[in-house]
């Protein structure tokens, strides 16, 4: 048996065990929330983002789903609450790129809800497929997926609600974004040391990383800037995720025990998915599951700061 079909049949017998780790119910002694928990999930009218909005609301949470458009939002509800009665499912129009969008989102779940308790930064967008690298949408992707996640995160955080089991960020992100892989990584040995140093991370310098890129995408040097060769604009975008979350789990952890909020990041794999042209191998049921159990896992099992996939930590 050749190293890839040894490395097939380790990812498809894991698969089979997330598959088995779904159908276990979350016993009564680990359920630290009720359907007076919300948890906002964007860009979940599709794909993962659907599938872990059902799932949190299959487990009893009330569930916000966010999209753009609101045609699509709305029909995403009506299809989760055709599949199954008695989810507690709202839904707001929510545009992550969109400042103005953000704000109005907040205000209306403070005069709804008063609090939410978990956040899903899953809203996210790659123009590429197959062998495609094109930067064309550059700056929509970094926009999108990165400074969309950051600007919802502090915009939520003074909405989470106090609690000793802490509330949760889970941010979606992607191998690609590793900073140390084996493969697809910044070939700036420097760059990727001030990365990886909890010590020199600062927003600023995640920031100018991907401002360096985007600029250099302008002026069509970006191939010899030493940036990922794989999905060039995506993996950068996913590689800003990753830092972001190592950075605001440092700043949060200051906070005191009835204040805390857990942020992690997971990859949820090669999905068959819109984002994917549906080519990936494995569904979205099984991709949700380790951002739902990231949401849901027990204060005293937590973990902030961390980079998960199939449930198991991984390096950033």
């Amino acid at each position: 048996m050749t190293n890839k079909e040894k490395a097939r049949e380790r990812r498809e017998k894991r698969m089979q065990e997330i598959s088995l780790l779904r159908t276990i119910p979350y016993s009564d002694h680990t359920r630290w929330w009720s359907c007076e928990n919300v948890a906002v999930v964007t860009g979940s009218n599709r794909g993962i983002g659907l599938e872990i909005a059902r799932q949190l609301a299959g487990h009893g949470l009330t569930v916000i789903l966010t999209a753009r458009n609101v045609d699509a939002g709305l029909e995403a509800v009506k299809s989760l609450r055709d599949q199954e009665q008695g989810l507690k499912i709202d839904f707001h129009q929510l545009d992550v790129t969109d400042a103005s969008s953000i704000r109005e989102f907040g205000c209306w779940i403070k005069q709804t809800f008063g609090r939410l308790d978990i956040l899903v930064n899953n809203a996210g967008v790659n123009y590429n497929l197959g062998s495609d690298n094109s930067v064309e949408f550059a700056e929509t992707v970094i926009s999108t997926n990165y400074l969309g996640t950051k600007n919802m995160t502090k915009a939520m955080i003074p909405l989470m609600r106090p609690s000793p089991h802490g509330a949760r960020i889970v941010n979606v992100s992607s191998r690609l974004g590793r900073v140390n892989g084996r493969r697809n990584r910044l070939a700036n040995v420097e760059l990727r040391d001030q990365l990886s140093n909890p010590d020199l991370l600062t927003e600023e310098l995640i920031d100018r990383t991907v401002s360096d890129f985007i600029n250099q995408v302008k002026e069509g040097t970006w191939e010899s800037g030493g940036w990922p060769q794989t999905f060039t604009d995506y993996s950068m975008s996913k590689l800003a995720v990753n830092a972001y979350t190592r950075l605001l789990a440092k700043e949060l952890s200051r906070r005191g025990e009835e204040e805390k909020i857990y942020v992690n990041s997971f990859c949820p794999g090669w999905v068959k998915t819109a984002m994917t042209g549906y080519v990936g191998n494995m569904p979205p049921e099984d991709a949700a599951d380790t951002g739902v159990w990231l949401s849901l896992v027990l204060s005293e099992e937590a973990v902030t700061g961390k980079f998960f996939a199939e449930r198991r930590e991984i390096n950033f």
